[in-house]
């Protein structure tokens, strides 16, 4: 007689049921779950890179509004627009700090009082170009007309171009004053009597200045004869500007 086997199976519980249900239905199921998880954290991502340069871009803006931001300075004497454009490494020079405080100065580059309060930096990029440049032409215009006298008048009009291209302070009058004083408006007048001559070096010129200072007080661009007429009063401008504040502050011997 013949044993039929009996083999066991076993069942499936309703355990065993849910996890076959999710192998095989349940996978399109859990794949969109994971999608949505990585969805929903790629925006957080991006938010959050997108502050870290909206943060960075306003921290840059900030340094470049605190670098832009004007200053103002008092003028002292013995002050210039040049002089003082060089100590704060102005970009633009005396033509720039002259074009932003026009209204401050006034016409004359050239004439700056002590207790002026001047703005530097104080224009935008844009403006700031614009008017240097309008500035300069206006001032190499004036300064290079089509002629001078060749007089003691236009001796010094053409001296005050000079320095006012320079940034050197004086007027017609605080000029013509001094030189009436030191030569009579003789540009070859030499003094020969006093104690620089005795130490050799004579005073000379319409605003009688020795050599050394003449050398040390030379402005560009002129003649490096002392006895040149232009040369002459511009050196000794630059040099009373220095001393002085401006040869229109000289009343005597300097």
């Amino acid at each position: 007689m013949s044993i039929t086997g009996k083999h066991d199976r076993r069942k499936s519980t309703s355990l065993t049921r849910g996890f076959i249900a999710a192998a095989t239905g349940g996978v399109a199921l859990v794949l969109p779950l994971v999608g949505v998880g990585f969805a929903s954290a790629a925006p957080a991502q991006a938010a959050t890179a997108s502050k870290a340069v909206t943060s960075k871009t306003a921290t840059a803006k900030e340094v470049s509004a605190q670098k832009a931001a004007p200053a103002t300075y008092s003028v002292i004497a013995g002050d210039t627009l040049a002089k003082i454009a060089k100590a704060h490494s102005l970009s633009g020079g005396w033509q720039k700090l002259y074009a932003d405080n026009r209204e401050v100065v006034g016409d004359n580059p050239g004439l700056i009082v002590p207790g002026m309060t001047l703005t530097i930096g104080a224009a935008t990029p844009a403006a700031t170009t614009a008017k240097t440049a309008a500035v300069s032409a206006a001032t190499t215009s004036a300064a290079k007309p089509a002629t001078y006298a060749n007089n003691l008048d236009g001796w010094i009009r053409e001296a005050l171009a000079v320095m006012a291209q320079h940034g050197i302070p004086g007027s017609y009058d605080g000029i013509h004053r001094n030189i009436m004083r030191e030569s009579s408006g003789n540009p070859l007048a030499i003094n020969n009597w006093d104690s620089n001559a005795a130490k050799g070096t004579p005073s000379k010129g319409l605003l009688q200045i020795i050599d050394p200072t003449f050398r040390a007080y030379h402005v560009p661009g002129t003649s490096m004869d002392s006895y040149d007429p232009v040369a002459n009063i511009t050196a000794a401008c630059n040099y009373a500007a220095d001393r002085y504040g401006s040869i229109d502050n000289v009343f005597g011997a300097y």
